[in-house]
């Protein structure tokens, strides 16, 4: 790669200090759950990726140490070693300073994926120690942190060397600091996919992937040199496809646009938009402008070809992209993002970007393969047949709860009409449930008893969805309708409760219905989960009655074995099967009571592998969820 280099001291630019990160730390990589603990790694990694798009990085190496650390390495140019304005070397600078970084500056990077200088200066915030070694200029430069500080002593104020090197690059390795992060282990099936994802969006670039924590280490390189192609194969390599892949690319006004898409014999669209290599999941403007143009042209075809009279409606978007996969991938000088993570593109000139290649290579592509867009044509009027049809069973279902809170006589609702105020706790059994209601702020707590396991919707028609007592009560209560793959006749402003609380048995029954529920919400009301209303209630697993003090709730085995350590002279212990096993007075104690219970929210980190995973554990076809099950059984709570 036999580039100028031009990344210097001169255009590393400073903004502001690092001592908020630690503060909130959520701000900067989302939340210190396992989603912002890996959130770290990629970082780092889209640093390397930046250096790979201006054009000087073709290798990563991503290793997951023993000690649970993660080092990061490339072959790009190494970040500045030289002196900074400020009097210091310009690497102390980026990795000590927010918004301090080559994506400030002109001239150092055209487009980037970064957090714009907070990505690498979050993360040494946030770790426990934070090493840099610096190849560059025939050295190995060295530098140090811990939870943010610098440990080494600059000389002359640069950073000193500790090698000689013919080679170039950055190297980091940082240990996530405990007291910030929930957990510190990463987790290594998440990495490896968005690793493998950065691979196809970039088809220049080679990432090694190592795990050497395990008995036996692992390695897996990923290289995709049909990049979003090859993508698009790798989504529907188990699907029966109707076409070959489709793909183009072009600029607009400066910003770059790559669209591969694919249509499967399938009932649903899958549609991944990626801006500067980063994953928006919430889609975004780049995303709009794809499938207003798509739906623009569809109907025009449709209508050129006589499928579509003039006296028939047009096709809707969700008609027309029936049974498509899609990448859309933008390179943006200048993005704009809803939310420090990046989850949605914000730019108006993105999404006329995208409509405007979309529009000029999508016609001529069809006017030269018409067989692939009769195909096309085909599963929009599949779908709007079944959409027609379904609207019917639609209808039947919303008017009987539009003016209404008949859930059958199950529900026993709270007095509240403040949904801010309100919550729900979905009970399994009826003796729970009448404990429940005896037990409840009958102000606030609404209880709907559950009978038995819930139909597994992954595996049904949507007649037989509809068609389900149990699930008819829940979006009757709930009272914001429910969405699916032709439609959507959700509005989550309807939403009667601000909590939805599954309170199930701490057993393998009761983790089943669990994750039935889960499957339900996430297939049907996915924004139930996305914006935060859905908890899962953790009542307690033992009691422990000393003969002297006060009685204990104990909520898990590791709490039980703190107990039996720190407590001193006899005790009985009662352990709970099932909520049906207590009171109405005990399970206001432990489950009910705002003030003591404990919830765990339900969050997706990954909505790719969401997906797949909830595909592969709830559907029909039974080895990959075998696979699955031995591989992570390592991670199992075992109920013994």
């Amino acid at each position: 790669m036999a580039k100028k280099d031009n990344y210097g001291a001169e255009q590393i630019s400073v903004l502001e200090g690092l001592e908020a990160v630690r503060k909130r730390p959520g701000m900067y990589i989302g939340s210190t759950s396992r989603k912002g603990l890996n959130h770290c790694i990629y970082e780092i990694v889209d640093n390397s990726v930046d250096e790979h798009l201006a054009g000087y990085c073709d290798t990563v190496y991503v290793t997951l140490e023993k000690d649970g650390s993660c080092t990061v390495e490339d072959n790009g140019r190494g970040v500045p070693v030289d002196m900074h304005a400020k009097g210091v070397a310009a690497a102390r600078i980026v990795f000590s300073t927010l918004h301090a970084g080559g994506k400030f500056g002109d001239g150092a990077y055209k487009t980037s994926g970064g957090l714009h200088g907070v990505g690498s200066s979050a993360v040494n915030a946030l770790s426990t120690y934070f090493d840099v070694e610096i190849s560059k200029d025939g050295y190995i430069h060295h530098d140090r942190y811990e939870q943010g500080r610098p440990v080494v002593k600059l000389e002359k104020g640069l950073l000193p060397k500790i090698g000689k090197t013919k080679k170039t690059g950055t190297k980091i390795n940082f240990l996530p600091d405990p007291t910030i992060f929930e957990k510190t282990k990463f987790k290594a099936d998440e990495i490896q996919s968005r690793m493998h994802e950065t691979a196809y969006l970039n088809p220049g670039i080679t990432i090694i992937f190592r795990d050497l924590r395990g008995e036996e280490p692992e390695e897996i390189v990923y290289h995709e040199p049909e990049g979003i192609v090859g993508f698009v194969k790798g989504i529907n390599k188990n699907k029966e496809v109707l076409h070959d892949v489709v793909s183009f690319s072009g600029e607009s006004d400066g910003i770059q646009v790559e669209v591969a898409f694919q249509f499967c014999n399938e009932f649903h669209e899958d549609i991944l938009g990626f801006c500067n290599n980063i994953y928006n999941s919430e889609g975004g403007s780049h995303i709009t402008g794809f499938k207003t143009q798509f739906t623009t042209v569809i109907n025009s075809y449709a209508r050129e070809l006589g499928i579509l009279k003039e006296k028939d409606a047009n096709f809707t978007g969700t008609d027309v992209r029936n049974g498509m996969t899609a990448i859309i991938s933008v390179k943006h000088p200048d993005p704009r993002f809803e939310g420090q993570t990046k989850t949605k593109l914000d730019n108006q000139d993105a999404a006329k970007a995208t409509a405007k290649i979309t529009g000029d290579k999508i016609q001529l592509y069809f006017d030269r393969n018409v067989e692939v867009l009769k195909k096309v044509i085909s599963c929009a009027e599949r779908a709007a047949k079944i959409r027609k049809t379904e609207e019917k069973t639609k209808t039947n279902l919303l008017q009987k709860q539009k003016y209404s809170f008949d859930t059958n006589g199950k529900l026993a609702n709270c007095e509240s009409r403040d949904a801010k105020k309100c919550e729900i706790f979905i009970v399994e059994g009826d003796s729970a449930g009448g404990s429940a209601k005896t037990a409840r702020n009958r102000m606030y707590q609404a209880i709907l008893p559950i009978r038995g396991k819930i139909l597994n919707v992954e595996k049904a028609s949507i007649d037989k969805v509809l068609a389900n007592a149990e699930i008819k009560t829940m979006i009757n209560a709930f009272g914001c309708g429910f969405s699916e793959g032709y439609g959507n006749d959700f509005d989550i402003s309807k939403l009667r409760y601000d909590k939805i609380i599954i309170m199930a048995d701490a057993d393998v029954d009761g983790a089943h219905i669990s994750t039935l529920l889960l499957t339900l919400f996430y297939r049907f009301m996915p924004e139930l989960i996305y914006e935060g209303h859905v908890y899962i209630a953790m009542p307690p697993l033992y009691k422990a009655m000393p003969k002297k003090g006060e009685e204990e709730y104990l909520y898990d085995d590791e709490a039980l074995e703190k107990y039996r350590k720190t407590h001193d002279g006899p005790y009985t212990l009662q352990r709970y099967k099932g909520l049906g096993e207590m009171d109405a007075e005990q399970l206001w104690e432990t489950t009910l009571d705002p003030k003591r219970r404990i919830l765990k929210r339900v969050e997706i980190e990954d909505g790719r592998m969401a997906s797949d995973v909830t595909e592969m554990l709830m559907g029909n076809d039974v080895p990959p969820r075998k696979a699955f099950i031995y591989k992570n059984a390592r991670d199992a709570e075992l109920d013994i």
